[in-house]
């Protein structure tokens, strides 16, 4: 290793200076870059107090102000696929209604709801690949099936709905034992489009992110309703008769009601707490939290005008989409910003919204209660005082000669 001189390693500028003579770079963290050393590893000023004082009030202490869980690292492609995954999901459900009970008269609008599922979930699993770096990482989440895992479940579901989808497009509607498996599994997809259309709130919902967890209970529902006020806007953009455009005005309504009350509900119990409704109120994802919610509004309005008139009609389908759309992007936004803020992790957990709220379990290891909200710990004593030794522990007096 004598021979090794550092600015021979520093002329790879890959961040990483690691000789070919001494190691191998492979594995998932190769494909990794780092462009700018300086920003990846920020230099920071030798703090003198505490952990629990640094940068924080006595009052809300935290451990030198740092995050205490890192922020997600997806990229644009999963709240994109987020909407159209909840697309396709969704899709399959009215398809598999207009099949069941729609009678003829809705057998075109069946087929299109299969062509939108069948292309959303191609799409969706090319933006969910995209996102993983390389084909076989998703082809890896598929060799187990762990119910318990939401993305085990989901990535079972995401698949088998493509594969179902499919067969109901190209068989469904022939003569014979094929016509019957295509309709069997246009009902197949459309039973599997319920968890498609909401798995990825529960999936979001069950990490450490703080909003994601404060919101398990009501953000399915948002996801879901949204996907349905999702696929009634983009399928209004797509000619139909009238009898379908009934019934996709009664679906995209219904979807969009709900999308408003779910996202009251969310934005309810984020509120138990200022640090965790911050999010959604403030910064980037709090604009478009808003203006999604604007969206929605502004489509359910125009859907249910009198005597709609064609602008009105593209108008309304194209707010539904967007705020649809905007929905997934801020509630991805909210949990990035959500895990930047170290409050937001340790202010739940002193009021009792952390562990002892998820798993109800209020007592502590050594059987005793736990006490909420927690103490925090106080400025100690610049000079501590020395403690008074024992009468054993003193010097035996000598007397004088």
């Amino acid at each position: 290793m004598g021979d090794i001189r550092p600015e021979d390693l520093e002329k790879r500028r890959d961040g990483r200076n690691i000789d070919s003579r001494l190691g191998v770079l492979a594995g998932e963290g190769a494909q990794q870059r780092v462009r700018d050393i300086g920003a990846a590893n920020p230099a920071r000023e030798v703090l003198r107090t505490r952990p629990s004082q640094s940068g924080v009030s006595a009052e809300s202490p935290s451990y030198y102000g740092q995050p205490a869980i890192k922020e997600p690292v997806w990229i644009w492609s999963i709240p994109l696929y987020f909407y159209v995954g909840g697309v396709a999901g969704a899709a399959s459900v009215l398809g598999a209604a207009a099949d069941s009970a729609g009678g003829d008269g809705l057998k075109a609008l069946g087929r299109k709801c299969r062509w939108v599922g069948t292309v959303g979930d191609i799409v969706s699993s090319g933006l969910l690949i995209y996102d993983l770096g390389r084909p076989e990482r998703f082809l890896n989440m598929l060799r187990v099936f762990r119910p318990t895992s939401p993305m085990s479940v989901g990535s079972w579901v995401l698949v088998t709905s493509g594969a179902m989808n499919t067969a109901s497009l190209l068989f469904a509607g022939r003569r014979g034992w094929l016509g019957r498996s295509g309709e069997w599994a246009a009902r197949m997809a459309g039973l599997l489009g319920l968890p498609l259309s909401g798995y990825t709130a529960v999936l979001i919902s069950n990490t450490a992110v703080p909003v994601w967890q404060a919101t398990r209970k009501t953000l399915p529902l948002l996801f879901m309703s949204s996907a349905a006020a999702g696929v009634g806007s983009l399928l209004e953009l797509l000619p139909h008769s009238r009898e379908e455009e009934r019934v996709l005005r009664l679906f995209g309504t219904v979807g969009k009601v709900g999308e408003l009350m779910a996202g009251v509900a969310v934005q309810h119990d984020a509120s138990r707490l200022e640090v965790l409704e911050r999010p959604l109120k403030h910064g980037p994802s709090g604009r478009m939290w808003m203006a999604a919610k604007a969206c929605t509004a502004a489509s359910l309005v125009l859907g249910l005008w009198p005597g709609r008139r064609k602008w009105t009609k593209v108008a309304g389908a194209l707010l539904g989409t967007a705020g649809a759309v905007l929905t997934r992007f801020a509630v991805f936004h909210a949990g990035k910003a959500s895990a930047s803020d170290p409050q937001a992790t340790f202010q739940p957990q002193r009021q009792g919204l952390g562990a002892a709220e998820v798993t109800g379990h209020t007592h502590a290891a050594d059987g005793k209660p736990l006490k909420f909200p927690l103490s925090v710990l106080h400025e100690a004593p610049r000079e501590p005082q020395q403690p008074t030794p024992p009468a054993w522990a003193e010097e035996p007096k000598v007397p004088a000669p």
